[in-house]
């Protein structure tokens, strides 16, 4: 019989879980703190501020870590200075990635994430290598797999230029400017949204060769764990 215990497999698995929990925790804390620097601690005022709150609340993060993150990103908590800074590199096969970060060490993240790209055969690339392939967007997802007629209508006289219907969700895409303003519209239909952010979406895609699908898939959960990476976009298809 083996010694295996099925406990050290529960606990080990759990602190997989917590550790993934402390992790996403801490990236909503870290858009919640340069929310709060930049345009303010009211999230009545702030709407990005608001946005991270959601997230925050949308993964059952503590109230107090909220507030933590408010108050180190209005200068009254932590004295560590945040710097949001974005990647561009390309993965397996040649499709483009766009890394955004928030960190407290900038030489330690540009360090790691190159590390993570040339690990599962990728590169980092020069400013502007990527970009140029992506447009920015603003994005809300629904929890609606289908909108009636009358609220496409609705929300496309609001600024809603394109809709994406899924097997069990409404994709609306907008210009970023026009983010808040459909959020409100989406509110008042009384609609669910499982997420609203601004997102670079890719104006052309490539192929994800057969043989590098593996690769890819393993190069995109390293990057989404980690801590200092808060959203990657690719133009894989």
């Amino acid at each position: 019989m083996s010694g295996h215990s099925k406990w050290a497999t529960t606990k080990r698995h759990k602190a997989v879980i917590d550790s993934k929990r402390a992790g996403i925790f801490t990236k909503i804390a870290n858009i919640i703190s340069i929310a709060a620097r930049e345009k303010g601690g009211d999230p009545e005022t702030n709407f990005s501020l608001r946005l991270a709150i959601e997230k925050g609340r949308s993964v059952n993060m503590p109230k107090d870590n909220i507030e933590r993150a408010i108050k180190r990103g209005t200068g009254e908590g932590s004295t560590s200075r945040l710097e949001e800074i974005t990647y561009e590199g390309f993965g397996p096969g040649g499709g483009s990635i766009i890394i955004e970060t928030i960190t407290d060490n900038k030489n330690r993240t540009f360090s790691e994430v190159r590390h993570i790209l040339s690990k599962h055969g990728g590169n980092l690339g020069a400013p502007n290598s990527c970009l140029w392939m992506f447009e920015k967007r603003g994005v809300i997802i629904l929890t609606t797999p289908q909108l009636s007629e009358i609220q496409e209508l609705e929300l496309i006289e609001q600024g809603v230029d394109d809709i994406l219907i899924q097997d069990d969700t409404s994709t609306l895409y907008m210009k970023p400017e026009l983010l808040q303003v459909i959020k409100s519209k989406v509110e008042s239909l009384s609609l669910v949204i499982e997420n609203a952010q601004v997102s670079y979406e890719p104006t052309t895609t490539v192929q994800t060769p057969n043989e590098d699908q593996e690769k890819l898939e393993k190069l995109f959960e390293e990057i989404d764990d980690h801590n200092d990476v808060l959203n990657y976009y690719s133009n894989y298809a």
